[in-house]
């Protein structure tokens, strides 16, 4: 029997439980996440501490304890040592960005695509490949060792972020998702814990879902990554490793500063964690600062890639694997891939060597500099965050919509934007905000109509 009464008591949850059911830690699981998902429960929601729930259903804490150890690891509920468990305000938010269909009735400001420019410098390229005479091996399986050539192309592309890293240590993945998915079942069982942003990639969150690993977010200062609280996060919360975007940080576009990569990677060396640098996005940059990797080469593992500078199909991501990671990051690529397509990744190795890839990237550069400039003239008013340079801008909102309700919104009158909820990590509140893709629009104009809506629709909020 219960040792005390909660008829009166306050309790934010009292969940109705058929003890019949079993094992009844998973109909207690069953029973939080019914009521998340039909708002019962709200993002956000302490739970009760697990001691009073045990006492409240009569039942062992370490059934309770089980049951919400199985939602947090669902990401539903989010755990801090000292202050509880509480529902996370990314519980019912989709991750998964890249719809089925592109929509058609919206004009797409929401996935981050550099524009077409280099479409057709690439076509010829890969028309040129095709008319030579053993064009047929590129339709076979790739070997690592048969191309090592294309090794040496990565590592004069992971050499423009100032880390120096040899044909040793590369490994080929099937774009950056497909490696952070490897790196995550190397190095990680079910149950571990990475720290990463308050808000972060969502593809990382999706990944780390699918592998039954908890993200942790780690407290920022000025949207950068507070080493004080990476240190604290893995005194207290056990964290293993910890995943980072040091150059336009997706979603919020910001940067990390040359004095936080060196503290970040000196807390790595010290507690042997291993680092995630996702550097998709670092070639957009003309002087970009040197890769975290740079600072602890046996800590990081780099991923660089193509897609978000050139072209999103451009599915081929070069990872720089410390020696000591390398083999099992390998083995996991090949349980996942097989191999990476030759074609792909003879396509790129040739844009690299013959240096087109620079041409292509400041052809990139300057179109992006005169779209983001055409957002800063419609959205003066507002705090738009970013720096000319990034594909996607963070626009902080006016007033107390949240990021949610004004993709809702956006939609309603023809404009995809992804609210930062899609973002937020456990029980970190989102900021009121949304990401906008400025190349996404395919022509000046359309963005320009899709700026135009947004505008009208913060002056009335504001």
């Amino acid at each position: 029997m219960p040792i005390n009464s909660f008829e009166n008591y306050h309790m934010s949850w009292k969940p109705l439980l058929d003890k019949t059911k079993k094992p009844i830690y998973q109909a207690i699981a069953e029973q939080l996440e019914l009521d998340i998902t039909n708002g019962v429960l709200l993002p956000g929601t302490k739970l009760p501490p697990q001691r009073e729930l045990a006492d409240y259903l009569d039942l062992n804490v370490s059934t309770i304890s089980k049951a919400f150890k199985f939602c947090e690891m669902k990401g539903l509920v989010s755990a801090s040592v000292g202050s509880g468990t509480f529902v996370s305000y990314d519980a019912l938010s989709n991750a998964y960005l890249l719809e089925e269909t592109k929509p058609g009735h919206l004009i797409e400001m929401g996935a981050t695509l550099p524009d077409d420019t280099s479409y057709e410098p690439l076509v010829l390229q890969l028309k040129s490949m095709l008319q030579e005479a053993d064009y047929a091996k590129w339709f076979s399986y790739g070997r690592p060792g048969e191309v090592l050539w294309q090794k040496d192309a990565a590592v004069k592309l992971i050499g423009r972020s100032g880390f120096d890293t040899s044909v040793e240590n590369i490994l080929f993945a099937n774009g950056g998702q497909n490696a952070i998915a490897a790196v995550l079942a190397s190095l990680c069982k079910p149950g571990d814990r990475i720290g990463v942003d308050l808000h972060t990639y969502p593809g990382l969150k999706t990944v780390s879902s699918m592998l039954s690993i908890q993200i942790v977010p780690i407290k920022a200062q000025h949207y950068e990554m507070s080493p004080e609280s990476l240190e604290y996060a893995y005194k207290n919360e056990n964290i293993k490793g910890v995943y980072l975007i040091p150059d336009y940080h997706n979603p919020t576009a910001s940067f990390l500063s040359l004095e936080k990569r060196k503290r970040i990677a000196e807390i790595a060396k010290k507690y042997n964690l291993f680092v995630i640098e996702d550097a998709s996005y670092h070639l957009l940059g003309k002087d970009p600062l040197p890769a975290l990797a740079s600072f602890a080469p046996e800590q990081v593992i780099h991923i660089a890639s193509l897609s978000k500078s050139l072209a999103p199909g451009l599915r081929l991501a070069y990872v720089a694997a410390p020696s000591k990671f390398k083999e099992l990051i390998a083995r996991a690529l090949y349980n996942l891939n097989i191999t990476v397509s030759p074609l792909l990744a003879e396509l790129t190795a040739r844009t690299i060597v013959s240096n087109q890839f620079e041409t292509l990237i400041e052809d990139h550069r300057k179109e992006t500099i005169r779209r983001n400039r055409i957002v800063d003239m419609y959205l003066k008013n507002y705090t738009c965050l970013g720096t000319e340079t990034g594909i996607f801008r963070w626009l902080l909102l006016p007033g107390t919509m949240t990021g949610a309700a004004f993709e809702t919104l956006a939609a309603q009158k023809g404009v995809q934007v992804y609210g930062a909820d899609r973002f937020a990590v456990g029980n970190s509140s989102p900021e009121r905000a949304v990401r906008i893709a400025v190349c996404a629009p395919d022509t000046i104009e359309e963005l320009e109509q899709g700026l135009i809506i947004l505008k009208q629709l913060l002056d009335k909020i504001k």
